[in-house]
């Protein structure tokens, strides 16, 4: 038998996960380069102890780091998982009961986004000897049943450590799943709290450095050359790029590949910052937020080229942006389950950065139409027309989100980071952000989760600082979506970590409230106003006497308030350079017109509205939506 240490469960855990590390081709990193954790009862004695030990005897081994919320110490992994195009995350730690249950949504966030999170949840004792313990859920049809069951169907990864001895073949699944690019999301390892405390004989053979190598598969020959076949044989193909073209550092094949044959390019969400937004083939997003250029060219587009992208229905415009009847889709994705969908007949199952290089050489001599290409600058340049007269000051007191949009633009550095997931931030920057830099852009949309904003920013920040960037992350984030999850400013102001937040004051859900007005329910609910009683709702006229910026100062970040007014833009630009000359967070607060949109883009989404109603509004959008569902397709392939 090989040399053993005596340790506890946690302890061998934190000192595994601490030799952990992803190796990118040239690129060799730590997997799990730091851990968050909120103690209680469960992993206080556990996970807790081990890292106080390793602080006093090894503080680089396995460096600690305090959040404010369970959910945010994930928002945080991905955000970082993001800057490091999936080679790195971070573990988080909760205790037992409603502190494990707080990681649920984040764990649902990594898993649809695709993003590397390692999450270990504490869980009851698995000898049940003080059955039922604080915070412990009971099911009489079903005792063993826990809150971190909930994990199951959320992680892309779960298993139970019951007994010790569990720990080698359980640790090394997880970073399977992690290292894969086609496979990773949450991964969750449930920790029983006495187990955590158990002592084993740990073989020195497990704590020693492991290399994950990022799995990059070559396309193979016969789908190659179909899907080689079908490009060839386009009048109007578009490329679809989603966040695999990031995740893989596929940037400049894609240049290549469109620089030669002239093909234009849409994005969705995840894949803005693949091209520089000036570039000619560059149209922007693509579906239902997207730009009306990609919307118009995608419509008639003959051949689809999805490359990883996971076809959401913002993407599809809920599956009427491609209405040629004759549209064939080449779907390249390292994850079959994405590179099959909408019934595609030419899926590519292979890394973006591969394939794409490979579709450059077979390519070489194909040129698309001189009308296309003509075509392709004059929507081009109409749209950026467009985004030119939503940024130009209006002089309003209040101004719209589109013309702050374009003042936080044209403040900041082209390498500097904007950050977003919910309201109607995510669609306006879609369309109106010029993405400058491949890492320039990070919005959450795959859940779109309201409150990722601030803690993903910090996420982004350390991934960067982690690279010794130190460029600019900026959130903007709207009232709503600000007083879900905000308490981790404290954690910036803790660690003298520098963010820029740009709050937009709409004293209600914008989102929503527009969406509300599509489907006839007349933005009911989404304001922020005094309840009515006796109209049981709340629709007064009768703004809540909320202070945010105030909220924000208490947290010890540096505050600038733009005052409504015909110089509101220009002094938001003051604000932003004033902040960017800073070396502290700083908090801008601007007051908007919600009513004032983004130039729309052609694009649709499927809410459905209620098929009978006695509202006269809703009556009219459920006609409306049936006139839009018309162009549904229900199989694309």
């Amino acid at each position: 038998m090989g040399a053993t240490k005596r340790m506890t469960v946690s302890q061998a855990l934190v000192e595994f996960l601490a030799h952990q590390w992803t190796v990118d081709g040239d690129i060799r990193e730590r997997t799990i380069p730091g851990m968050f954790g909120i103690f209680g009862h469960g992993n206080v004695a556990g996970i807790g102890q081990a890292l106080k030990q390793f602080n006093v005897e090894q503080p680089d081994l396995m460096p600690y780091f305090q959040a404010r919320n369970e959910q945010a110490m994930v928002h945080q992994a991905v955000g970082y998982a993001r800057m490091h195009r999936r080679r790195g995350t971070y573990a988080s730690a909760a205790s037992v009961g409603p502190g494990a249950a707080n990681m649920l949504t984040a764990a649902a966030l990594a898993t649809t986004n695709r993003m590397p999170a390692l999450l270990l949840p504490s869980d009851t004792f698995a000898t049940r000897v003080a059955d039922p313990v604080l915070q412990q859920l009971e099911q009489p049809w079903d005792i063993g049943l826990q809150v971190t069951d909930a994990f199951r169907p959320l992680s892309r990864f779960f298993d139970r450590v019951q007994r010790p001895e569990q720990l080698y073949s359980i640790a090394l699944a997880a970073m399977r799943v992690l290292t894969d690019p086609a496979e990773t999301g949450a991964v969750t390892i449930a920790l029983p709290e006495d187990v955590q405390a158990e002592a084993l004989d740990v073989p020195v053979e497990f704590l020693q450095d492991r290399e994950w190598h990022i799995r990059r598969p070559l396309p193979e020959r016969g789908p190659l050359a179909r899907a080689v076949a079908a490009i060839r044989a386009a009048k109007n193909p578009f490329i679809v790029a989603g966040g695999g073209v990031i995740y893989s550092g596929a940037e400049e094949q894609l240049r290549t590949l469109v620089e030669a044959t002239g093909i234009p390019v849409g994005t969705s969400q995840a894949g803005g910052g693949v091209l520089n937004w000036d570039h000619p083939q560059y149209l922007g997003g693509v579906g239902a937020t997207g730009t009306m250029a990609a919307n118009r060219l995608a419509v008639e587009a003959d051949v689809i080229i999805g490359i990883g992208t996971r076809y959401s229905d913002f993407t599809t415009a809920s599956r009427t942006a491609f209405q040629n009847p004759d549209v064939v889709f080449v779907n390249i994705n390292v994850a079959s389950f994405d590179a099959y969908k909408h019934g595609s007949q030419l899926p590519v199952i292979a890394d973006a950065r591969e394939a794409i290089a490979e579709l450059s050489i077979e390519l070489e001599g194909f040129e698309i139409s001189r009308d296309y290409s003509e075509r392709i600058t004059r929507e081009k340049g109409e749209w950026d027309a467009a985004v030119d007269a939503a940024f130009a000051p209006s002089g309003l007191a209040r101004p719209g989100q589109p013309e702050i949009i374009g003042a936080v633009q044209s403040t900041t550095a082209p390498e500097d980071v904007i950050v977003q997931a919910a309201g109607s931030l995510p669609g306006d920057l879609h369309k109106l952000w010029r993405v400058r830099d491949p890492l320039g852009y990070h919005v959450e949309y795959a859940f779109s989760c309201m409150g990722y904003e601030i803690a993903g920013g910090l996420g982004a920040k350390r991934g960067l600082l982690a690279d010794g960037d130190d460029r600019d992350v900026i959130i903007m984030v709207g009232d709503g979506s600000y007083l879900m999850l905000n308490t981790e400013l404290v954690t910036a102001v803790a660690e003298g970590i520098k963010l820029i937040i740009v709050l937009i004051q709409n004293h209600g859900y914008a989102s929503i409230g527009h969406l509300s007005e599509t489907v006839g329910s007349e933005r009911f609910g989404t304001w922020y106003r005094e309840y009515d009683s006796e109209a049981r709702n709340f629709q007064t006229e009768q703004i809540l006497p909320v202070d945010l910026a105030m909220n924000a100062r208490s947290y010890g970040v540096d505050v600038i308030e733009v005052e409504p007014g015909p110089s509101a833009i220009d002094d938001l630009k003051a604000a932003v350079a004033q902040a960017k000359a800073s070396h502290r967070s700083t908090f801008i607060h601007i007051n908007s017109d919600p009513l004032i949109y983004a130039p729309d883009g052609g694009g649709w989404w499927d809410v459905p509205v209620a098929e009978v109603s006695t509202q006269e509004s809703t009556q009219g959008a459920r006609e409306d939506y049936l006139t839009q569902r018309n162009a549904q397709r229900p199989l694309l392939g």
